[in-house]
């Protein structure tokens, strides 16, 4: 038993001896200010929605496809809106005869305004002269108020026929927006990762219809120890070089760097628990980079992140920049 006990305990300090070797060896090759870390090649992920909800007329794409931004991606059934269309339209011809026909009471209105003013200073006058009496004088002046009026409200009424008419186009205008939201379009280049919904379906608002990925947007995340991570600057160079094509180092440059540690104890008090502290680094290709190299790029692949945590150290010349013909 006592035998068995020694056996165990030699190999558990095995154990951690090769952790503290591989913890502080996993570096070597590598010159002071460089540090490295794996990782897996990813790109943005866009999940393509629907505005609105209604049935799935057609799907014009297929996973692995590469698409352009603006491309038709599917088209929702739009009878419904169409029809809404149509009527709002006759709506906004209705508005219209109704505005000529409040100019046409507003010019019938300001005829008898006309007439009433100037039977109004007829009877003025004949009153004068003490040809009509007050009465007259009285009646006429109140018809004349009562046209002027009549010429107000008829002016308002033309105020209002214009409001409507703008406020019919303006649902012609929505209606229109809405349409063009039944053909749902691809928002970004890149290719479609998964084809999430077939013609038929009827989906819910916002529901997917696809998935792809932003190949301008691609980049490697890595997990880096305090003593590396301290030093490292934003935008600092990096290289990426990757199992499948270990031949080639693709430039990137460091875009993030966590303001918290991973994989370690909640409190950490000593020096040597704070040196197992791990960051997560976020280290990106340049979009310009990427021009014509789309269809190499493949999520996923593992790879190794060289990052320079030193600026005034001069790059390796095994690490030198070197990349695979475009697209190809």
């Amino acid at each position: 038993m006592l035998g068995y006990r020694t056996i165990l305990i030699v190999l558990v300090l095995a154990a951690i001896a090769g952790g503290i070797y591989w913890y502080t060896g996993r570096d070597s090759g590598l010159p002071e200010g460089f540090a490295r870390a794996n990782g897996r090649l990813e790109a943005e992920r866009v999940d393509i929605a629907s505005k609105f909800s209604g049935r799935i007329r057609d799907v014009l794409v297929t996973e692995g496809e590469m698409v352009t931004q603006g491309q038709p991606l599917a088209h929702l059934d739009s009878t419904e809106i169409e029809a809404q269309l149509r009527e709002a339209d006759a709506a906004v011809l209705q508005a219209r005869e109704a505005l000529n026909e409040a100019r046409a009471v507003l010019a019938q209105r300001q005829s008898e305004l006309v007439l009433a003013d100037q039977e109004m200073h007829r009877s003025e006058t004949l009153g004068e002269r003490g040809f009509a009496s007050g009465e007259t004088v009285d009646r006429r002046r109140s018809q004349r108020a009562t046209a002027a009026a009549a010429v107000t409200s008829a002016e308002a009424g033309i105020a209002r026929a214009e409001a409507t008419i703008a406020a019919r186009e303006a649902t012609v205008e929505r209606i229109r927006a809405d349409l063009g939201e039944y053909e749902i379009t691809v928002p970004v280049a890149g290719r479609i990762q998964y084809r999430l919904a077939e013609p038929g379906e009827v989906i819910a608002a916002g529901g997917k219809v696809a998935t792809m990925l932003d190949l301008k947007r691609v980049y490697m995340t890595v997990y880096l120890p305090t003593r590396d991570a301290g030093r490292l600057a934003y935008g600092a160079e990096a290289r990426l070089i990757f199992d499948a094509a270990p031949e080639y180092a693709v430039p990137a440059t460091v875009t993030f760097v966590a303001s918290e540690a991973q994989f370690t104890p909640r409190y950490v008090e000593t020096e040597s628990e704070r040196d197992k502290l791990m960051f997560r680094v976020k280290v990106t290709i340049p979009a310009d980079m990427l021009e014509g190299y789309e269809r190499l790029v493949k999520a996923g692949i593992p790879g190794v992140a060289i990052v320079r945590t030193d600026p005034d150290m001069p790059w390796p010349e095994e690490f030198a920049v070197k990349l695979p013909p475009r697209n190809g």
